[in-house]
């Protein structure tokens, strides 16, 4: 359930963000002088369809793709490089096989995630951390001992990057479809897990999805993007209940209603038995 954001001053901040690929008449602009400002503890859900650019703006965000133009600041300052900046912000994608590498054990990859971090751990420290980390996200750490990732099921890789970030513990937290590839339980309790290290753990989350049904449910606000554009952002009930611009009326129009209105809600207080709902019936 969305809550109290708790900080005047942005995590992140964009100012004509930019991103183009190309040159003369085959430069094509995937991210169009965007503009936004992220809160502490906020969870926002950039919505669009494939090629909105949505993706690309998610990697400008990890610093895995650089902007052409603009001004992207975290904490009022220009992303610092390397593992400074990925200890401040990480990121669970759509495809978790393409996250860790089939050669080497799930713990060994997990090991690795202590890099990030400032200062050494000793192998009983490392250990601890990540059997309770793979306990949070409920696997059992002995059944994983010597395990590669081309073993696993996709559900089970995708709690494997969500324990990572349980270990990382990183301020801010990208999401790219982390439930498009899994069956409507895992889906569930993979955006359960989320929402509770937004509250436990004090996390900015953002989605990054083409579900608007669960955009509804579980976001603070809602940035709409189309053709590289943030063309409408606002609180769910704004955007959703009373679209101003035309590509956000086409996207609700798509939205499957089983025979009822799917955002219509009875109390005032979205709860993650909504959002499962959500997720599991229209995605």
């Amino acid at each position: 359930m969305p809550t109290e954001i708790h900080s005047v001053k942005p995590v992140i901040s964009a100012r004509g963000l930019t991103c183009a690929f190309g040159q003369g008449k085959d430069r094509f602009t995937a991210v169009d002088a965007v503009d936004f400002e992220v809160a502490d503890q906020e969870i926002i859900s950039i919505v669009g369809e494939s090629g909105s650019g949505k993706t690309t703006l998610a990697k400008m965000l990890l610093g895995l793709q650089k902007p052409t133009a603009g001004e992207l600041l975290f904490l009022d300052r220009p992303a610092a490089k390397g593992a400074a900046h990925w200890r401040l912000i990480q990121a669970v994608f759509q495809d978790p096989f393409s996250c860790f590498n089939q050669f080497f054990t799930i713990k060994s990859q997990l090991g690795a995630a202590f890099k990030l971090f400032g200062k050494k751990f000793s192998e009983e420290e490392k250990r601890c951390r990540i059997d309770e980390a793979l306990r949070a996200v409920n696997m059992e750490p002995d059944k994983l001992e010597g395990k590669y990732p081309f073993e696993l099921s996709g559900g089970q890789m995708q709690r494997l990057l969500l324990a990572r970030v349980f270990l990382i513990e990183p301020r801010i937290l990208v999401a790219d479809e982390p439930t498009s590839m899994v069956d409507a339980c895992s889906r569930a309790n993979i955006l359960d897990f989320l929402l509770d290290l937004k509250k436990q753990r004090g996390m900015t989350i953002i989605f990054i999805t083409h579900d608007i049904g669960l955009a509804y449910y579980v976001s603070d606000r809602i940035f709409i993007m189309h053709r590289g554009r943030i063309v409408e952002q606002g609180p769910p009930d704004e955007v959703i209940l009373h679209p101003r611009d035309e590509y956000t009326r086409r996207l609700l129009n798509d939205v499957p209603t089983l025979g009822r209105p799917w955002f219509a809600r009875s109390k005032p207080n979205r709860g993650i038995s909504e959002a499962k709902e959500s997720i599991s019936g229209f995605s």
